[in-house]
């Protein structure tokens, strides 16, 4: 297993400005854990963009970013301020089967006052890099149905629709469908 923590003393860095505000991409290290789960109570809290209710302790998600596997990753996006303002995951699809070694699931989550300015796009041009160069040959993501918005920019990045999970989420009792889409890199 890799660790994604202080090995990386100089991860790499795209830097990206979007109409006047600045932010870089880097690989998340085990001290992004308390900014990453702050973008996900942010993300929760909104109760539609996201299957997650209760993101983990702060200590958990360091736990699992220790965890990934060196196919596996996590990409900050990180405001000039040094804020944590959303991340990319990408995880193998199913790690015990072998035959899907070449699929990955990918999950994107960004604040609010972020998205539209090009910071999912970068989060994604460094991880379709990334797992190119790791053998992956298809992503998937699952985005709930009534995130038009997310479907959207999934779309709009190249990712076809391929399937439906029917009344997958439930959150506050209401039920709620997942898209699949994939991507071929």
């Amino acid at each position: 297993m890799r660790t994604t923590g202080s090995k990386s003393a100089s991860p790499r860095i795209i830097g990206v400005r979007r109409r006047g505000r600045a932010f870089s991409i880097r690989l998340a290290s085990t001290q992004d854990a308390e900014g990453i789960v702050t973008v996900l109570e942010r993300i929760a809290s909104e109760r539609v963009f996201s299957a997650i209710e209760e993101p983990w302790p702060v200590e958990r998600q360091r736990d699992y970013l220790r965890s990934l596997s060196t196919r596996e990753v996590f990409h900050v996006a990180v405001a000039r301020s040094g804020e944590v303002i959303g991340f990319q995951s990408l995880e193998r699809w199913s790690p015990l089967v072998d035959s899907m070694r070449h699929v990955g699931q990918l999950g994107t989550f960004l604040l609010t006052e972020w998205r539209r300015r090009g910071v999912g796009h970068a989060l994604f041009q460094t991880t379709a890099s990334f797992a190119r160069s790791s053998g992956y040959r298809k992503l998937l993501i699952q985005v709930r149905a009534s995130n038009t918005a997310g479907r959207s920019f999934y779309e709009r990045l190249g990712f076809i629709p391929c399937g439906r999970l029917t009344r997958q989420v439930v959150i506050d009792g209401q039920e709620d469908d997942e898209i699949l889409m994939e991507f071929f890199l």
